[in-house]
């Protein structure tokens, strides 16, 4: 009679004895010594101490004031909804970047949507965030006037909400102090004509983005008194808004019609609310070879812009860096203590920075 073959285990036995432990501290839901455990168990005192050490550094089991082991319920990742401006905006891929990093480095899983620079996308985002079931919600998109039916779909939802750049109602806003970065890059504008135009200027451009509201248009507001404070006498009907919608093409299709309309000679200052603007009035400007009687400041310091300022020429003289590195540490830091209950203010600013031909950064 042939012999009847035995069928082979393939244990781990010190992941065994691990595994006992745990079923153990599991079951009784009660703290077990060291040497409750060993008589339970009957495992070596050595292994269970090695085992149960290991446990407390990976975050299963605590030690309690009295030397007693128990099983400590893990807690899940932190979900962060982040729905971003738009894919195709150098900035709001800078911020993206950033916040991806960050969420990494701290544990946070990050769910990311794309706006699209789109207020029905937008809203379509913020209610996958609800049915998704996140525990936050930090949200980036342009118009104004989607903005309150966004913060009501996921303030219903009980999720908080963080606003960034573009105040949501019942939100925590995170972003730019808008008409400081504006009035500096005014300033700077101003100085420019004092310097090179011998004061005079016959024209302040402000490329506005309509859709964003009054908050993200005190950019120009801004602009606007940052010149008027160092050229006073320069007249009311000198300051014109223009809607460029931050956006290159239609900031650059405003600039082109503007030109055609005024003489060569004009001096023009160029306040952008956004360095996609800015550029998109510098295309305009060169391809009407105006270069000589123009300038410009932008806003968000993105490559494109920062390169052009290494060139040390043309139109385009500085942009206000809002250092979109930044902004994901501590969004991530500002969305965690939210959730642990803490109160946060409901504006915080981050730190900006005028860049000029003088003061960029090499590559």
């Amino acid at each position: 009679m042939p012999q009847q073959r035995i069928k082979r285990l393939y244990l781990i036995p010190i992941l065994s004895k691990a595994l006992d432990i745990f079923e153990l501290l599991e079951s009784e839901n009660k703290p077990f010594t060291l040497e409750a455990i060993f008589q339970r168990s009957q495992i070596s005192k050595t292994s269970i101490y090695r085992i149960l050490k290991t446990f407390v550094h990976r975050g299963y089991v605590a030690q309690t004031s009295d030397g007693s082991y128990r099983l400590v319920s893990r807690p899940r990742k932190i979900r962060f909804g982040f729905a971003a401006e738009s894919a195709e905006m150098p900035f709001s891929e800078e911020v993206t970047s950033s916040l991806k990093a960050a969420a990494a480095s701290s544990g946070v899983e990050l769910l990311i949507r794309d706006n699209r620079y789109d207020a029905e996308t937008a809203l379509r985002n913020a209610k996958e965030f609800v049915s998704e079931g996140v525990d936050l919600v930090i949200e980036f998109q342009i118009e104004e006037r989607v903005a309150p039916l966004i913060a009501h779909t996921i303030a219903t939802a009980g999720i908080p909400l963080i606003a960034v750049d573009i105040p949501h109602p019942s939100s925590v806003y995170f972003g730019v102090d808008n008409f400081q970065v504006g009035f500096e890059a005014g300033e700077l504008l101003a100085r420019h004509a004092i310097h090179n135009w011998k004061g005079r200027a016959d024209w302040v451009l402000g490329l506005d983005v309509a859709e964003a509201g009054t908050f993200v248009q005190s950019r120009i507001s801004g602009a606007f008194e940052g010149v008027r404070s160092l050229l006073p006498e320069l007249s009311q009907s000198a300051y014109l808004r223009l809607d460029g919608r931050g956006m290159r093409q239609t900031s650059a299709q405003v600039i082109g019609d503007f030109l055609q309309r005024h003489a060569r000679t004009d001096r023009i200052l160029i306040a952008a609310a956004t360095d996609t603007s800015a550029l998109g009035a510098l295309q305009s400007i060169r391809e009407a070879n105006r270069e000589k009687y123009v300038a410009i400041v932008g806003q968000d310091c993105i490559p494109e812009v920062l390169e052009e300022l290494r060139q040390g020429k043309g139109p385009l003289i500085g942009s206000v860096s809002h250092q979109a590195e930044t902004y994901g540490p501590r969004l991530i830091q500002l969305g965690v203590t939210l959730l642990r209950g803490h109160t946060v203010p409901p504006y915080n600013y981050v730190q900006h920075k005028v860049i000029t031909r003088g003061t960029v950064p090499e590559q």
